[in-house]
């Protein structure tokens, strides 16, 4: 990597730390410690949630407007005030205002924080640097949780206070290391005339008339929906209720899910950055779809507790090797298909469904995973396969080079190497 793109990678892993210190406990911190309720606690974490879908559809367009690096530096602004805020809130209004600012923050940032990378690196290089990015961020939020589990105390609001304090010198960080970077270029001004005004008049448009790309938008929807929407949510209710596993064990899936992750990151990465996009998210589709019924047996069969804890944990385990195939995969596809002009508005639209699938995953796993135990095993296996048919059907619409990018690189070093041939022969 270059001097940019590590400071790129290190302000990342630095803020994913300071997230990993309370994300954990934002539920437990209002309704517990600052003695706010469980429905406020609910509350502040759809206003989270909500912010960030309000944001994100201006985002896109500021950043290919004006560059990357200022929605990046705003926003970990606004995410430091907002853990600053939350760090002393003791009302409902200052908690609520707090966890906007923190979601709206938090989400402007991540698709500014592509682009940067997008604009620091080589097609030949782009699979392996969000593969870091990747592995980065659950480095960072598994110390992190690590971490803050040692310090916080319910009895004691002030390492709360203390938490929320190290997460927002993590977001000053970060706008510290990323106002350092030289980007390539600095904004969509230094683009043509003709194509700056295709990136502010009609992006959307142009967006959804992209059929790969929206293709794509629907198959990331699924995948963070069936994965991410899930595991502190349904999977969480249904292995409690129908497994009957102790609470404590989640803990111990999540880091499962973390360690597979951080193992098996760079290993994966070689195995799979010479084969088919689409190819390898059908994959991850069976995997998951595997680990669905790994789950069913932890909580419908009828094994020894021992076993079903063992199941559970393993559910957290195969949906870390999926997602270790998914990170050198699906971004740098947003970013192959996005025009030069309108990479931040890709990106952003792809984080803006990201963020949808995370908001009503929990809202429809939730119920079922705690009460409907059979359904709910069943109806997760078939939106898993669901991935595979749909990352097929995605890659008939892409090009060989955007579905394969190491073809390009095998036909690149034919043509330099064919003229020297032809020369020889005469």
């Amino acid at each position: 990597m270059g001097a940019a793109m590590r400071r790129i990678q290190a302000g990342n892993a630095l803020s994913a730390f300071g997230l990993g210190f309370t994300v954990p406990y934002l539920y437990v911190y209002v309704a517990q410690v600052r003695d706010l309720g469980a429905g406020t606690a609910g509350a502040v974490l759809a206003v989270f949630a909500m912010a960030a879908l309000v944001a994100l559809p201006f985002t896109g367009r500021v950043i290919d407007r004006r560059g990357p690096l200022p929605v990046v530096v705003g926003g970990a602004a606004l995410a430091a005030v907002g853990a600053l805020g939350m760090g002393v809130a003791a009302s409902v209004p200052a908690a609520v205002l707090s966890a906007a600012l923190l979601g709206a923050g938090t989400a402007v940032m991540q698709p500014a924080l592509a682009t940067m990378i997008v604009w620091c690196s080589e097609p030949s290089t782009r699979t392996r640097a969000f593969a870091t990015q990747f592995f980065l961020q659950n480095l960072g939020l598994g110390i992190g949780g690590l971490i803050g589990g040692q310090i916080v105390d319910v009895s004691r609001p002030g390492s709360f206070t203390l938490l929320f304090g190290i997460e927002a010198a993590m977001f000053l960080v970060l706008a510290a290391v990323a106002g350092t970077v030289r980007l390539p270029r600095t904004s969509a001004a230094s683009l043509p005339k003709e194509m700056g005004a295709r990136a502010g008049g009609g992006g959307l448009r142009a967006l959804l008339g992209h059929r790969a790309m929206v293709q794509l938008c629907v198959l990331g929807f699924v995948l963070f929906f069936a994965c991410y929407g899930q595991f502190e949510s349904g999977l969480a209710a249904y292995g409690t209720e129908a497994a009957g596993i102790d609470p404590s064990t989640l803990g111990v899936a999540l880091a499962a899910n973390t360690a597979v992750i951080v193992v098996a990151q760079f290993v994966v990465l070689r195995l799979v950055e010479r084969r088919r996009r689409s190819r390898v998210v059908a994959s991850v589709g069976l995997i998951w779809a595997l680990a669905w019924v790994i789950a069913g047996y932890a909580g419908l069969g009828h094994g020894s507790q021992t076993m079903a804890t063992a199941a559970f944990i393993s559910t957290y385990a195969l949906f870390g090797l999926g997602e270790s195939m998914l990170s050198p995969t699906v971004a740098p596809l947003v970013a192959d298909l996005a025009p030069d002009e309108m990479v931040g508005q890709y990106n952003a639209a792809f984080a803006l469904v990201k963020q949808l699938a995370l908001a009503l995953g929990p809202a429809v796993g939730g119920p079922m995973g705690a009460a409907l135990h059979g359904p709910y095993i069943v109806t997760f296996v078939l939106f898993s396969l669901g991935v595979s048919v749909l990352a097929l059907r995605l890659g008939r619409r892409l090009t060989p080079v955007q579905d394969q990018p190491s073809l390009a690189y095998t036909s690149r070093v034919v043509a330099v190497h064919k003229p020297e041939a032809v020369t020889a022969s005469y």
